[in-house]
């Protein structure tokens, strides 16, 4: 048996697969991030060694095994966290999440067009560099041997070993996508040094054995192998069977991303979308994303609806352009069709006459109509997508993936399992356990999708003409941004 394991945003995810990669049982545990001021979000990393060992047990119990059959462990999850950890690998405070932004000014002296060049990702503070930068200049950080993102921190817990794949340091700010390096001029312009990064590896290698404390947090025996594992943005379609240039995939998690393969690595002039070392090789050239499914969240508990299904049920009431009212998804900031970080997110178009369900319908359109501009600027820099993968979360949801098909005007395939993510993971672990001889071998034991669904042409024309009203929308509400504050220090 493999584990796999997915540190998300708002839960923590693991699969038990049989060596074919067919999801013998599966669980999670439930947890959520902090919001301590508009340009801030935060998660405590204890979180997750909690969640570990229940929801592994509870996995193993529901495919009737027992910890003694797993042969490999594989950690994947959200990106672009920052967590400071001592010398024996406890964390310091609490990891500032991929949804933060309060280092926005540690990035006013960096030059970056050169560091677009050179990472082939836009300088934001939603990337771990600044964040580093933003914790030294607060003080206090003497003890700190290390600065980690969620995958690699879980991963030393597990094994003492501090190590970092490829496609999670080039999130970074910090690594050069063509030397496979970090990238000496901006380790010294953020103020790093590599000793305090975790080093590289591929994200199928062995990162080491489970050890004793990692026998603890997960309830298997020391000794299993633990890949170095990657993150979710690049788990998610490689979970689904992407591991082929050309593909495109539209993951409805927390955030959505949307990213395809490419051979060579991509520079997006325009800086709408990133370019990433990918798992299986080649490049992921992705819009790292917005709050998507954490907004569907939010409006489900501030409208008190009960449950996803229902918020579902609800929004399908709606016809399709809901009668006039969009909504942009900039809750934690824009990222389509610009990255604007002090953005905000709007309904607009609201009267008397609109209710519960135009605001959840037009939620799932602003969403989607977003995950258009980014499929256009895709487009443009080479992609000729056929189709679209359409993964994780979201993907439970028949209206969105319907929407999805509708916006794009392709036929949107759905996974066989929805947490495509953990899949991934379960990919690398057998990697690691020797199982499989490399990643595409793995993919090839996949199963199928499950359902294709196709563009329906009346609503396509509905939708195309809101779309258009979503961009007159962002173009008239962005002299409203504030403008970020260049002072470093936060004087809380």
């Amino acid at each position: 048996m493999l584990v796999g394991v997915d540190i998300g945003t708002q839960s923590l995810k693991v699969a038990v697969t049989d060596f074919r990669l067919a999801v013998q049982g599966a669980a999670s545990r439930c947890y959520h991030p902090l919001f301590p001021g508009p340009d801030r979000a935060e998660q405590d990393p204890l979180l997750w060694e909690r969640a570990l060992r229940p929801a592994i047990t509870d996995a193993l119990a529901a495919a009737g095994a027992t910890a003694r059959h797993v042969t490999g462990l594989a950690v994947c999850g959200q990106l672009d966290g920052c967590i400071a950890v001592d010398r024996q690998g406890e964390p310091h405070g609490p990891c500032l999440t991929w949804m933060d932004r309060r280092a926005q000014a540690e990035l006013a002296d960096i030059d970056k067009d050169r560091l677009h060049a050179v990472t082939g990702i836009v300088a934001d503070a939603s990337h771990l560099a600044a964040k580093i930068r933003w914790l030294k200049r607060q003080g206090n950080m003497n003890s700190t041997a290390r600065y980690h993102q969620p995958v690699s921190y879980i991963v030393e817990r597990l094994t003492g070993i501090a190590v970092i794949d490829h496609a999670l340091a080039s999130t970074s700010m910090l690594y050069d996508l063509r030397a496979h390096d970090y990238d000496a001029a901006l380790l010294s312009a953020f103020g790093v040094t590599s000793a305090e990064l975790p080093s590289l590896a591929q994200s199928g290698d062995c990162a080491g054995k489970l050890n004793a404390q990692g026998a603890a947090l997960t309830g298997l025996p020391a000794g299993i192998p633990v890949a170095v594992g990657t993150g979710d943005d690049f788990s998610t379609p490689l979970g689904a069977g992407l591991v082929e240039a050309g593909e495109v995939s539209v993951a409805f998690g927390t955030g959505e991303v949307v990213g395809a393969l490419f051979a060579e690595p991509v520079i997006d002039a325009q800086c709408l979308v990133e370019t990433h070392a990918y798992p299986a090789g080649g490049y992921f050239v992705e819009n790292p994303g917005w709050l998507a499914g954490g907004a569907v969240t939010w409006l489900k508990d501030l409208l008190g609806i009960e449950s996803y299904d229902a918020f579902d049920a609800i929004a399908a009431m709606a016809p399709s352009g809901s009668d006039g009212v969009v909504f942009l998804p900039a809750l934690t900031g824009a990222m389509a069709p610009e990255w604007i970080a002090g953005a905000r997110g709007c309904f607009y178009g609201l009267t008397p006459a609109h209710g519960t369900s135009h605001l959840a319908r037009s939620l799932l359109e602003g969403c989607g109509f977003a995950m258009r501009d980014v499929l256009t600027r895709l487009k443009t820099l080479g992609a000729r997508p056929s189709s679209i993968r359409f993964l994780a979360g979201g993907s439970r949801s028949r209206l969105s993936a319907q929407l999805r098909a509708d916006i794009s005007g392709l036929p949107v395939f759905l996974p066989q399992h929805s947490d495509s993510s953990i899949i991934g993971a379960a990919m690398l672990a057998g990697v690691a356990a020797g199982t499989f001889a490399n990643i595409k071998d793995a993919a090839s034991h996949l199963a199928a999708p499950v359902r294709c669904l196709t563009p329906d042409a009346g609503a396509a024309a509905t939708l195309d003409r809101s779309y258009q009203r979503y961009r007159q929308l962002f173009a008239a509400i962005k002299s409203l941004v504030p403008q970020p504050s260049h002072a470093h220090v936060d004087n809380r």
